[in-house]
């Protein structure tokens, strides 16, 4: 029982750590990016932010909806992608954990942070300083409106997840086994572990 307690804190410090780079760098490319467009540029790159937030949230649910039995007899084949399936589904949990929190948790704070931005470069183009009526009332209307794309797309990639769920995760250990094989990057864990 104490080694998985072990194995639980390990692999939680392991995610505050990436999640702290990943939001960094996405941070610093975003305000980067977002710094030298103009503002409709600027709302289109939040909408591929919260886009990025939707699809990961997706993932992470159809992971831990899919049911490994139907990726068996296709890894056995050695359908390309069905291997990397089996392994997504026994290790559900990890990687709901990175999709949902860290991937989906820093498209959304991303995503206000970008927002808040492009309200600057509207309100400096209209010639209204901060804090006048108009930048308000824009912060008010654009940060509502990327909330509830974000919620709204996020039950509608809930209910595909769940509808959805071997289809998404054969497309995504093809994605994976595809990045592994030709990119030698290894992103899942060797072992076949077991949920």
């Amino acid at each position: 029982m104490k080694s998985h307690i072990k194995r639980s804190i390990k692999f939680s410090l392991t995610i505050a750590v990436i999640t702290f780079v990943l939001a960094a760098i996405f941070s610093v490319i975003s305000s980067s990016i977002l710094s030298d467009v103009v503002w409709v540029t600027g709302m289109f790159i939040v909408l591929i932010i919260v886009s990025i937030g939707v699809v990961f949230d997706m993932l992470g649910i159809a992971s831990t909806a899919a049911d490994e039995a139907p990726f068996h007899a296709m890894a056995a084949e050695k359908v390309n992608g069905a291997k990397e399936a089996v392994i997504i589904i026994r290790n559900a949990d990890k990687f709901a954990s990175f999709c949902n929190d860290v991937i989906g948790d820093i498209s959304g704070i991303v995503s206000g942070t970008a927002t808040g931005m492009v309200v600057v470069q509207i309100a400096a183009l209209t010639g209204n300083g901060e804090g006048s009526s108009l930048q308000i009332t824009l912060s008010v209307v654009l940060t509502s409106l990327v909330a509830a794309l974000t919620v709204g797309g996020k039950a509608l990639g809930k209910y595909f997840a769940i509808n959805a769920s071997t289809n998404i995760i054969f497309f995504a250990g093809k994605v994976i086994s595809l990045i592994e094989n030709k990119l030698k990057i290894r992103i899942l864990p060797k072992g076949n572990n077991s949920r």
